[in-house]
């Protein structure tokens, strides 16, 4: 089965700013890059996308240039949960809070919110839920970084501690077959 996961655009965010499951809008102009991803995706294909406005207003963009009938959104492929950080500045986290998780962000979860073990597991479940059975046309999935990082552990076969080997850069398309 081909599988197309691709990242959604830069966001509204200023730079050193955490965002996981905040729903941030994407910065405009965007509509040259979505050109770029749609040239790089089956005209035709099952659709899933995060429902956070970052990645479905790409998934609107291809579903109204492409022949997929819909969109399917699952809040499995959500961005990693950084509760108490979400829309902070990385610089005003509390060092004590955060250097246990920098030196273990697979198995420590941030406060009132998810570890990379606890992601890793919703994108398994996905997997193994929505992309299990016999499924006969290409998969777009539109997601965030740490999914996109989790699907390339889980089919390459990379410890989750080394997910950041894997670069997803806003905009990327990556092609992969299981």
């Amino acid at each position: 089965m081909e599988i197309y996961l691709v990242r959604h655009t830069e966001t509204v965010c200023e730079k050193g700013i955490c965002y996981g499951q905040s729903d941030v809008g994407i910065r405009e102009p965007y509509d040259a890059v979505f050109e770029c991803i749609l040239n790089q995706l089956p005209q035709d294909a099952i659709l899933y996308s995060s429902p956070l406005q970052r990645c479905t207003v790409l998934a609107k963009h291809i579903l109204e240039n492409t022949e997929i009938d819909f969109i399917i959104e699952d809040s499995r492929l959500k961005e990693m949960n950084f509760g108490d950080w979400e829309l902070k500045s990385w610089d005003a986290i509390p060092q004590e809070a955060l250097n246990p998780w920098m030196e273990d962000f697979v198995n420590v979860r941030v406060p009132n919110g998810e570890s990379f073990v606890d992601l890793n597991d919703r994108v398994l479940d996905f997997l193994d839920n929505k992309l299990a059975r016999e499924i006969k046309k290409p998969v777009i999935i539109v997601a965030h970084a740490g999914v996109i990082r989790s699907f390339l552990c889980k089919i390459n076969d990379l410890p989750l501690k080394d997910a950041f080997q894997n670069k997803v850069n806003y905009g990327d398309v990556i092609k992969i077959e299981i």
